[in-house]
Parts: C-alpha cells; structure tokens; sequence
C-alpha cells in the first residue's frame, strides 16, 4: 500500500492506470447505453449517436427479455420496451443492428440471465453481414451473480447459471477472441445503496467466484484474466470516487497474481467501463444533473476508465429524449478535447488526500472479502443474504442522513425552488408493441418449424448433460427459434430460482 505516484503507470499493480500513456494514446471509448421502444427506434437511435461522434454502442433490453419471456408472454403484458429494446428472434436482432458495420463498432450488451442467447443473436447477425466471430469486439456483462444481490432479474439457480457462464468463457475464448466474456457489475450494487468500499468488495467476490468456476472448468487463468472486465458507478463523493477507481485496480492485480496465480501483465488488469450515478439524479431541477454528471465523468477519467457512459439529465423522469442524450455525449466531448485532462496520466497521484483514500479503500475491501472467504465464498455469501443485509443497511444510514439533513442534495432537501415548470420528457411510440408481437407472430409463422422443435430438443439433452450449451443456442436461434422458447427448454432442464 501507499506511495502509488511513485509506480509506472501501465505496471503492476496499475494503480495509476493499465496502459502507459492512458489517454495521451487513445480516449476511452464514449458508449452511451440505448434502447427502447423497437428495434427500429433503438437503430435509429444507435446511428444519431455514432454519427454524433459516439464510439461504441451500448444496447439496452427491455425486461421481458432480462427475464427470458418473448412480447407475448403474459407477464411480459405492459414492459414490452419500456425499459429497453425487446428482442424475441433474429429478426428483432437484424433490424437493432441494421446498417451498423459490426466489424468496426464495438457493442456492449446489458444482459445477465439470457445473455448466451443475446451472444448468439449478435454472432448470427454478423455472420449475416459477412463478419467471421474472430472479427466481433464488445462486451457481454453476463453477471449473474449481482443479479441475486441487487437486481433481481435471476431464471435459473445459481449452479446452472454459473454453467451457462462458463460456457460461454469457453465458447469465446475458441471464437470470439476479441470479445470480454463477463462484465463483473459493481455498478447495481452501488444503485441498490451501498458504500464504494462494498461497491468494490462485493464485485471482487463474485469476480473470484467466477474465475474459480472457469479454472475448475478447465480454463487457463491468464487466458481467462485476459478477457474478464468491470462495470463501477461514478458516484458523488468526487474525490473518494477517483480513489475508488485507482484502488480496483490495485486490488485486482494483487487477487489475480497472489490467489490466482497469473503470470500475464494483461491477466492482472482491471479494466472497467463506468457509467454516471442513476440513483444520484434528482427528478427535482433537473438542469442541476447536467453538473453532477460532469463531477462523476471528470471522477472516471481521473480514475482511468477505459469507457464512459453518462447519463442525461432528465433519466430520473423518463428515457432520455434525443437533445438531452446528446448533451451527456457532449459533455464526455468537452472533457476529452477541451479541458486538458488527457495530456496527464493519473493526474492526482500523489496528492495526499487521493493517495490515503485509496490505501482505505484498499484496506476495507481486503476486510470484507476475508469475512466472504470465511463465508466459504460469494455463492454462500449470497444464500445467507449477508451482501444484501449489508447493502440494506448503508442504504438506510444513507437515507436517514438525507432525511435529517446531515446530507444535502441540491433541490431536494435544500435550495428548493419554484418546481411549476415541467420539463418535456419522451414519450414512447405505443404502436410499438403492436408491431412487436406482429413480426413475433410472423416469425414463427413462416420459419421451419420442424428445425426449430429439433435444435430445441438438441439443446435439452445437451443441458441435460454437460456438453457446451452455446453451439446449441447458436443452431436454435439461427433457424428463428424464439428467446422464450430457448429460456423455456433450458427451465424445464434447470428449473427457476425463487430467491
């Protein structure tokens, strides 16, 4: 610990950073998250923002298809893309990404329980436009984990879950050599309320339980290490934020070397994407947003990000409308070109406060992750419901000190002012699900039936064994099997977890 400024950046343990140069070589990537409504509106979407100067895609899926339920699925009645874009077949997947060169554009997909199948729509639809699965570069997040801590948009037990993710590890590493397999997610373990140092602990536990799983699948650990990235939150507290950032790294290093065993520089680096605070965006003044999201940007590029996501002004009311998306793009833009930041690596090593924030910080993760180990692990940690106690309570002490006025938020609690003016916020297009469910029904009415029935029973008896399940899913969805229908052959195999 300690005496970071003193370390090459691009060095183990990477404290100030895991390239050389950082930003002086190449900006992070500007990937703002997107999807709603349909495919059509989402592609849309994605093309005003790569020609507004984005540089990645972010995809975000409505619910239902979180959940595995295809639009005409009765719980699916009223979340058809609410939240973001409903996927049931290749079909929808050919129309989200039409006319984006996916050999060229990287894509981060936010998908958990389903995400093989998404991997599998995203491969289908490259190979449709001539791009080989060796060519494909993005991200999966892929965490289950997080999913039974904060989220909740969990299908199967945790034993079949951790399966299907090292299925996909395995499947990747053979194909998809450009690929991050897993996004190990602290940013939702923020949202739900917890502390940054529970925020790094909690992740790097599921990140253990994850790497253990594939070595006991057979992985190589500096092969694996090389593909695994991390998702944190920008919150507030600028300057213990930017020590959260240098710290993950530091600490990752060191688990992946000292428990871990890797020998690769590229094993031992803790890449991450960030995106700004959700839960820190008030629905009151909403102008104000616009700073604290440029507090939490300017915290992450500090801290080293490799992509950045912001989120627009108005998310605490609705999706973001298009001008507001556009000035959380611009802000990345400003910081990038116009406040020469990026000309420093790790500007703030060395700075006293900074420096013993991330030597706390480090500290308090290392105790936390012995009591998970004592735990017997993230798995168990899970079952027992400690993690989620623990995030419980920082959330309450967090709310009694907005509540008491101890903590002040801008336009809250403090400085209200006139609230009469509402701002317009996006309405979503409501013939949307109807044209959904009806290219859903024109799907399974004009595809091969008989192939879809065979590539499903396929895919039963390989789950019911232990062969990889990502060949199966990819045969299933190429013939226009459905997302529900593939999630309904693996549950009748796994059953579902009821938490």
């Amino acid at each position: 610990m300690g005496n970071s400024h003193y370390e090459k950046p691009g060095e183990f343990p990477f404290t100030r950073g895991i390239y050389p140069q950082m930003y002086r070589q190449r900006l992070w990537t500007m990937r703002q998250y997107a999807g709603f409504s349909s495919a059509e509106d989402s592609n849309a979407r994605y093309r005003y923002l790569l020609e507004n100067g984005q540089t990645g895609l972010s995809v975000a899926f409505d619910l239902p298809t979180q959940m595995g339920y295809d639009s005409d699925h009765e719980l699916a009645e009223g979340e058809v893309g609410r939240v973001g874009v409903p996927i049931n077949s290749l079909a929808d997947m050919e129309i989200l990404l039409d006319k984006i060169p996916l050999g060229k554009v990287s894509t981060s997909m936010t998908i958990n329980s389903t995400a093989a199948i998404l991997l599998a729509f995203y491969i289908a639809v490259a190979e449709k436009q001539g791009v080989s699965p060796e060519k494909l570069s993005g991200t999966i997040q892929n965490d289950i984990l997080k999913e039974y801590i904060a989220r909740g948009t969990y299908i199967f037990p945790p034993k079949p879950s951790m399966r299907i993710i090292t299925d996909i590890f395995s499947f990747c590493h053979e194909h998809l050599p450009r690929w991050n397999t897993i996004s190990i997610s602290g940013y939702h373990i923020r949202e739900a309320g917890s502390t940054a140092a529970q925020e790094l602990a909690f992740t790097f536990a599921n990140g253990i339980a994850y790497v253990e799983a594939a070595l006991s699948a057979g992985l190589d650990v500096n092969q694996l290490g090389a593909r695994l990235s991390f998702f944190w939150n920008a919150h507030n507290h600028f300057l213990e934020e930017i020590a959260k950032f240098r710290a993950s790294r530091r600490i990752w290093a060191k688990i992946m070397r000292d428990r871990f065993g890797a020998t690769e520089p590229r094993a031992m680096m803790c890449r991450f994407h960030t995106q700004t605070g959700g839960s820190t965006l008030t629905a009151q003044q909403i102008d104000n947003n616009v700073a604290r999201v440029t507090l939490q940007a300017l915290a992450a590029i500090l801290g080293g990000t490799q992509s950045l996501h912001t989120n627009a002004k108005d998310e605490a009311l609705a999706l973001p409308s298009e001008d507001s998306a556009r000035v959380a793009l611009r802000t990345q833009q400003i910081i990038a070109y116009e406040a020469g930041i990026t000309d420093y690596v790790d500007p703030l090593a060395g700075s006293e406060a900074v420096e013993a924030l991330t030597d706390e910080l480090e500290a308090k993760v290392f105790d936390y992750l012995k009591i998970v180990d004592a735990m017997g692990g993230a798995i168990a940690a899970i079952e027992s419901g400690y993690f989620q106690d623990e995030i419980s309570r920082s959330a309450y002490e967090q709310q009694q000190k907005i509540e008491t006025g101890e903590q002040i938020i801008v336009g809250v609690n403090e400085f209200q002012g006139d609230e009469s003016a509402s701002p317009e916020i996006m309405a979503l297009d409501q013939q949307a699900t109807y044209r959904q469910l009806e290219r859903l029904r024109q799907v399974k009415a004009t595809r091969d039936s008989a192939a879809v029935d065979g590539a499903l029973k396929k895919l039963s008896q390989a789950a019911s064994g232990d062969e990889n399940l990502m060949p199966f899913i990819l045969e299933a969805v190429k013939v226009y099997a459905t997302l529900g229908e593939i999630t309904d052959t693996l549950r009748q195999v796994f059953g579902e977890y009821d938490g």
